[in-house]
């Protein structure tokens, strides 16, 4: 994969922010594929078409790339809340891209994909509304939690300036697939529950350890007063999907 980023044509624009979007949107445009097939082109979407960026014309996915210069942290900052809200409500979220560029070396530095299928309300925050003096005043927008999506469900196809194989992609992606069987409604607490799981770095676990997060779940989920059983219902979901597997009373590993 090509990292550099595409730089002919924007001395037409002034500013920074507007060279580095138009490079990294063409950028995208001729490198990025299709995770969920083997196509290995996406296209370009109509203009004002909203969150969306890229499509498959094979499968028909939809993509959001959202790109900045700085490493990306805890945060991705997205569109309307209200709106972000409906769209996970109604299954409707496209898959996302999101791409960190190197200014001085006009390339891409790293790049990671989150699938459709691994948004949940419990990873969106509400950000205050604009203030009266604003453009758009009392507009409320949202942030992506980074944090709360697990490890797996972050797909990483650049790090530190080196690409993966396509194939090891598309795989990570089929691994997570199953989560496309649950309701989205239910979906936030499978996926808080395996991403706490996953932060203990271990391949073996125990219920005892998987209870050690009952006080952060229940942050996510404060009107939820059974925590505990929530948790043992979501190691049988994380089983029948087969990320978890039992090994005895209270004891379990990843598959």
């Amino acid at each position: 994969m090509e990292l550099a980023l595409p730089t002919t044509g924007l001395e037409r624009y002034k500013s920074l922010s507007q060279r580095a979007r138009v490079a990294t949107e063409s950028w995208a445009g001729k490198y990025l594929y299709c995770p969920h097939c083997p196509s290995d082109s996406l296209s370009r979407s109509q203009a004002n078409t909203p969150a969306v960026d890229l499509v498959c014309l094979s499968c028909e996915s939809a993509f959001q790339l959202k790109s900045q210069s700085r490493p990306f942290a805890s945060r991705i900052t997205d569109s309307a809340y209200e709106a972000m809200m409906r769209k996970i409500l109604e299954g409707k979220t496209p898959n996302l891209f999101a791409l960190q560029y190197d200014l001085d070396e006009w390339e891409v530095r790293n790049l990671f994909l989150i699938p459709r299928f691994a948004f949940s309300s419990s990873i969106v925050e509400k950000r205050k509304p604009l203030r009266a003096q604003a453009r758009r005043a009392g507009w409320v927008g949202c942030n992506f939690l980074i944090g709360r999506i697990p490890a797996e469900a972050r797909i990483h196809i650049v790090i530190e300036g080196l690409s993966s194989r396509p194939t090891d992609v598309r795989e990570s992606y089929a691994r997570l697939r199953p989560l496309q069987k649950l309701r989205v409604e239910k979906r936030g607490w499978t996926l808080d529950v395996m991403n706490c799981l996953q932060r203990l770095h271990k391949a073996e676990f125990t219920l005892a350890e998987a209870y050690s997060f009952e006080h952060q779940l229940q942050q996510i989920h404060p009107r939820n007063r059974h925590v505990r059983d929530k948790i043992r219902q979501q190691l049988q979901v994380l089983r029948d999907l087969h990320f978890v597997e039992f090994l005895g009373p209270g004891h379990y590993r990843f598959v």
